[in-house]
């Protein structure tokens, strides 16, 4: 047998090839303007071209890496902050002790995550299902009172809810969560819900309305049940960080487990993933390394800031931003992101619509040195909005967290047993003391010298609310 091997290629394609991979990584050569004495002079210099070629070739990921613009390396990494914030919450939730199918009862307001609701219970749950298995989920009869049953998938979109909304004729007992095409026996009277994932993110929110006792009884009546031993997942060990304190270059690192762990089934978003993994794969390189990182500082993070302002492609009107999307985001991913980041586990505008406030009256931004109120008429209150209630709460502008203050309060809603005016108005006012013509319920605490925003939802959105036509009043500055 001989020793060599010979090798058969189509020298016209390998220059072709490597004319491309040069011209991308330096710009300047062109191969169209040498017309050689004979044919056997042609093809050496053709080949000449190609071994000159083929010293680009190795680098290959720079050549890569110096096709991606700046723009294009700030986009993906906002794509990709958006899974990671998810991947970091997951990580976060089983170091606490999260089991796989299994429910975690939270008490009333103790929920660590930017911009709670404050006006239900909440019930937690990461969920495996695959080919053999699906979790059962028990809903209790509930009459009077908002809850929902809320699957998320790993990127932070909905995938389903189990409520009366969703099933008006089944708004209790026993309910399947299948992979889709799973072949599992299940009685025939069961609810099957088919979810596009092997495992997701629950939510089960009850509202504690007038009797948060009972409610925290129903809370607990909630479960989960698998009907086999599912395929549990790995979990995606991805960088765990201060939302104060994204990541930069570093994020990339982790871009490889974070899209191989869950797919993104949002149809023309995959040009953006393969960006993501395109940076990934050259910033071992210390070059390309310091220059994404500094796009990132210098281009995505303003971006973030910018998009912050309208949430993503939303709308302001008298100082509150209405997103555009939220729950299911479809090509905004820029809107995923931020909602992941200041919100996490948003649910869809069927189910609840957030408006942000951030601005007064003078367009100044909101802070605790200062006390504003803002008036609804008498046919525009904010329960006409609301199917199922409305409430407002003040959070930090940084980690989004509720305002601590010494009576302890951090909503207003019609809980709070707000005073209505003589022609029936309502109005609220936010500030650190409470201003002298305030009812007590009427007033939300707030830091001295605290930045602050406003997160206003109403649950069961109707008329403008619904339609996006309405936005809450102006905030008016009254010192």
């Amino acid at each position: 047998m001989s020793k060599y091997v010979t090798v058969t290629f189509d020298v016209t394609a390998f220059v072709t090839v490597a004319y491309f991979q040069i011209t991308s990584a330096i710009g300047t050569l062109s191969l169209g303007t040498y017309r050689p004495r004979s044919r056997k002079m042609f093809v050496s210099n053709k080949i000449g071209i190609a071994l000159i070629a083929a010293s680009f070739l190795i680098p290959l990921p720079n050549a890569q890496a110096a096709s991606l613009s700046d723009e294009q390396i700030s986009q993906s990494y906002i794509y990709l902050l958006g899974r990671l914030l998810i991947t970091r919450q997951q990580q976060l939730d089983f170091q606490e002790g999260f089991e796989w199918n299994e429910l975690v009862h939270r008490k009333p307001g103790a929920v660590d995550w930017p911009n709670p609701n404050l006006d239900v219970a909440y019930s937690e749950a990461w969920v495996a299902v695959d080919e053999t298995s699906c979790t059962i989920v028990t809903v209790p009869k509930i009459e009077d009172r908002y809850y929902t049953v809320q699957f998320l998938n790993g990127w932070g979109e909905t995938l389903a809810n189990i409520n009366e909304r969703v099933f008006p004729n089944r708004r209790s007992g026993e309910f399947a969560a299948c992979l889709r095409g799973a072949d599992v026996d299940l009685p025939p009277d069961m609810m099957r819900i088919d979810l596009p994932v092997g495992h997701s993110r629950v939510l089960a929110r009850v509202a504690l309305g007038s009797d948060p006792d009972r409610a925290v009884e129903l809370q607990h009546q909630f479960k989960l049940a698998a009907t086999g031993s599912p395929k549990l997942p790995d979990i995606p060990k991805t960088p765990i960080f201060e939302l104060e304190h994204l990541p930069a270059v570093e994020a990339f690192e982790a871009a490889e487990i974070a899209l191989d762990s869950e797919p993104d089934l949002s149809p023309g978003l995959e040009q953006l993933q393969r960006d993501a993994r395109a940076v990934a794969a050259i910033v071992k390189d210390a070059g390309e390394r310091d220059r994404i990182d500094a796009v990132i500082r210098q281009h995505a993070f303003p971006e973030i800031v910018r998009a912050g302002l309208t949430i993503g492609h939303g709308v302001i009107q008298n100082g509150w931003a209405r997103p555009g999307v939220v729950g299911e985001y479809g090509l905004d991913y820029i809107a995923r992101t931020l909602v992941n980041n200041g919100g996490i586990w948003a649910n869809v505008k069927p189910e609840v619509l957030y408006y942000r406030g951030g601005k007064d009256d003078r367009g100044d931004d909101l802070t605790g040195d200062h006390a504003y109120k803002m008036t609804f008429p008498k046919d525009a209150l904010p329960s006409r909005f609301a199917n199922y209630f409305w409430s407002v709460i003040a959070v930090d502008n940084v980690r989004f967290r509720v305002l601590p203050n010494p009576i302890n309060r951090f909503l207003l809603n019609e809980q709070t047993n707000p005073k209505y005016g003589r022609d029936g108005s309502l109005t609220l006012y936010f500030a650190n003391e409470k201003p002298a013509d305030a009812p007590d319920g009427n007033w939300l605490p707030i830091p001295k010298g605290q930045k602050f925003r406003l997160t206003f939802r109403f649950y069961g959105p109707l008329d403008g609310v619904a339609n996006g036509t309405y936005w809450p009043p102006v905030l008016v500055k009254i010192n």
